[in-house]
């Protein structure tokens, strides 16, 4: 049976859904952020003859996320996200998404699918080996040089972060960010994104160009972690690099899946 949640589900979902926290960051930051009752957000759940839950799909805005654990009713889920006008985008774990696909094909315009890796602990080898102290902690009144920074990389030229979003971000506590310069100038910086109770996605690992293989970006990555997985929060990010997905696992990153990106065509 599939109905929408209250708030008198909230132990329950939540129960559920920290089996895997880091892969239900979005649905657990979301459902901390504004609940159960908004306008621009709604939560199903997919219960046993236990009344036990097997399935949630949450709707933020246009963009619908399902976790499952085994087998779930996808065709009821895909009636709910195609009976919303506003429907236009499904992201979630490649396991979880693949079987609702079938079920939603007609307005498919495009997917992507990146890896998932997930830390709960540093590789204790490579953690000693970094030398930290030159990495800082950022605070509200570093948001304009953090911004400045990765609009000077170009793999970050079409982010839509802004000075705003950045300083609102740190004063929040939803995102953290450390970075190190090189005399007055910052050359690298890794943040996360999306902080809840349990866990947070890492974003914005950049390095400028002429710092280089120098492990900088190492050094900021590991000191994040080492903050968050100290708090008892898992860490998780998104990558299709090869080569970055290496270093990420030096780290202490393991992959737990693929994350894929769904977008629809408006409805007629």
């Amino acid at each position: 049976m599939i109905r929408r949640l209250n708030k008198d589900d909230h132990d329950k979902c939540f129960a559920f859904l920290r089996l895997q926290a880091a892969e239900n960051l979005f649905i657990i930051g979301d459902i901390e952020a504004y609940g159960y009752d908004q306008d621009f957000q709604k939560i199903w759940g997919e219960f046993d003859e236990n009344e036990e839950l097997m399935a949630v799909l949450l709707k933020y805005e246009e963009n619908y996320i399902p976790f499952a654990v085994g087998d779930f009713n996808a065709e009821g889920f895909a009636t709910i996200m195609k009976s919303d006008q506003n429907f236009k985008m499904m992201s979630g774990l490649k396991a979880v998404t693949e079987k609702i696909e079938p079920f939603v094909t007609e307005r498919l315009k495009r997917k992507r699918e990146t890896y998932y890796a997930k830390c709960t602990s540093l590789n204790d080898e490579l953690a000693e080996t970094i030398e930290s102290t030159e990495v800082r902690q950022a605070t509200p009144d570093d948001a304009e040089t953090l911004v400045a920074l990765l609009q000077s990389i170009p793999e970050f030229s079409d982010s839509t972060i802004t000075v705003d979003r950045k300083r609102r971000g740190l004063e929040d506590g939803v995102s953290r960010t450390f970075f190190i310069k090189d005399k007055d100038k910052m050359v690298s910086t890794a943040s996360t994104t999306a902080e809840n109770s349990f866990s947070a996605m890492v974003v914005g690992v950049a390095t400028l160009e002429g710092y280089k293989k120098k492990g900088y970006a190492t050094q900021c990555v590991v000191s994040l972690c080492r903050q968050l997985l100290n708090e008892g929060k898992d860490l998780c990010l998104f990558y299709d690099n090869p080569n970055a997905g290496a270093i990420y696992k030096r780290i202490g990153f393991e992959d737990i899946g693929f994350w894929m990106m769904y977008t629809f065509e408006d409805a007629v």
